[in-house]
């Protein structure tokens, strides 16, 4: 585990029981509880999942959904530092126009951070942008959104140690896990220039 920094287990958007019945066999066997150092969820869990959750990783920061009690008592937002970056984690309704990338620059450089990761979607996404990344899980449990009922499971892992970060995207694509790969390095010299590379597994 030493050979790959601290694991960041990104998900999110389950909305289980109500629009899906379940998390994927193949993605369960993935989730296995101490191999990851943090899990970062972007809401509409029930409290319940997030309890499961804690059982992952000892260190879960957890947003709240638009579709989320308040009485679950997740904030509209959390920040945590993992390696050299930090990362701030909104569920992303608050995103106006909706998944608008000047709108998430705007709420990163609100919130202070080098990573942007927000949900709301359904769509997993990497993006650099500005010199700094957004990022969408998707929704775990592959559950319909409100501009499709067709959506793709999928969740994220981050590797990070110091300042480089390697990005995984698991989706699940006719029944079968395909994984992407994506690396950045934040620039020692000026934490504005990271470069991205990236590649497919």
């Amino acid at each position: 585990m030493g050979n790959f920094g601290e694991l960041v287990l990104i998900l999110g958007d389950l909305h289980m029981p109500e629009r899906a019945t379940s998390i994927h066999e193949s993605f369960k066997r993935m989730l296995v509880p101490n191999k990851m150092q943090h899990v970062i969820c972007t809401g509409n869990i029930s409290l319940e999942q997030y309890n499961e959750f804690r059982g992952l990783a000892p260190n879960v920061v957890c947003c709240r959904g638009d579709l989320d009690d308040e009485d679950m008592g997740f904030p509209e937002h959390s920040i945590c530092t993992v390696g050299n970056f930090r990362i701030g984690v909104i569920h992303g309704h608050q995103i106006v126009p909706h998944g608008s990338h000047d709108a998430k620059a705007r709420m990163r450089r609100k919130l202070n951070v080098d990573i942007l990761v927000t949900g709301h979607s359904h769509k997993n996404e990497v993006v650099l942008r500005d010199g700094f990344y957004h990022i969408n899980p998707g929704s775990i449990s592959g559950a319909s959104s409100a501009h499709s009922r067709e959506v793709t499971p999928s969740f994220i892992l981050l590797a990070i140690q110091e300042n480089k970060l390697v990005c995984y995207v698991y989706e699940l694509l006719k029944g079968e896990v395909e994984v992407s790969k994506t690396e950045f390095v934040k620039s020692a010299s000026s934490e504005s220039s990271p470069v991205l590379l990236q590649s497919l597994l």
